[in-house]
Order: C-alpha cells, then sequence, then structure tokens
C-alpha cells in the first residue's frame, strides 16, 4: 500500500440538471476550477448509463462485464477526480434502482440526468497525484509523486 495526507481544501455543491450528461458536466467542472484531487458524493436520478459491474473472471487485466439502463432510477453514488493525461478524470462508482431492481457499479461513458443530481465535491489539498496507466491491471491506478 501507498499513501498520501493532505487537508480539505476548497468545497463544492453542483446541481446537474434534467438531460446533461453526469460525467461530462464533473470533467467540466474540474477543468473551468481546476479540481486536481477531490472525493465527491451525489444523489439524485439517472434516466441513461452504463456501467461496468466486475471482471468476467478473477484475472488480470480484467475483461469487463457492462450493465445499461434506459429507464429512471434512483441513484446514490461516491466517486474521485483526479487528473489522468493533463485532464481531469472521473471515477465514480454508483448504486442505481427502479422498484425492487438495483444494480451496482463503476459508471462509464454517456450518463444522462433526470431531473436533477446533486454533487458535494470536497476538494483535497497539499497532495500531488494523478492517474497512470498501468498496463499489468489494465487501467490508470492513483500514482503519487
Amino acid at each position: 500500500m501507498e499513501y498520501t495526507k493532505g487537508t480539505i481544501g476548497r468545497v463544492f455543491t453542483a446541481r446537474v440538471d434534467h438531460g446533461d450528461d453526469l460525467l461530462a458536466e464533473l470533467e467540466k467542472l474540474a477543468e473551468i476550477e481546476d479540481i486536481r484531487s477531490a472525493m465527491f458524493i451525489l444523489l439524485g436520478a439517472i434516466g441513461e448509463a452504463k456501467l461496468v459491474t466486475g471482471p468476467k473472471e478473477k484475472s488480470l487485466p480484467p475483461e469487463t462485464m457492462w450493465t445499461e439502463y434506459n429507464d429512471v432510477h434512483e441513484v446514490v453514488g461516491v466517486g474521485n477526480i483526479f487528473f489522468e493525461n493533463d485532464k481531469p478524470k472521473i471515477h465514480l462508482h454508483t448504486a442505481a434502482g427502479r422498484g425492487e431492481n438495483v444494480k451496482v457499479g463503476c459508471m462509464r461513458g454517456e450518463s444522462e440526468t433526470f431531473m436533477v443530481l446533486e454533487v458535494f465535491i470536497l476538494e483535497i489539498s497539499g497532495i500531488s497525484a494523478s492517474r497512470v496507466f498501468d498496463s499489468v491491471k489494465g487501467f490508470a491506478a492513483i500514482q503519487f509523486k
């Protein structure tokens, strides 16, 4: 394990509106405000999204399993923001439910907001970290400088 420590910097509260692409809006906010290290939580509803719901097998690099939904789901999520290749990268895991149907996974690609999503971002100050692609693991893990 590697770790570093920092402090809470700026705090943002954002509203993502009906029809907006959640992940694109978070990336845009991170670029505008130069948010290089942060964690966030969110709640609201999603109309469409794609989720990685795990690896097909326990092997590296993993072959991902995908799930998507095209109808409204209530959603809660937790994620982080770090830069990868000089651009903000959003890593967001959500639990989304509709009736008794629940889907949990890593949201990727397009993600359409239904009605509203509320996002609470806590910037992490005093650390230097970014995402760097690891070909063995098959993804860009956080690396500390």
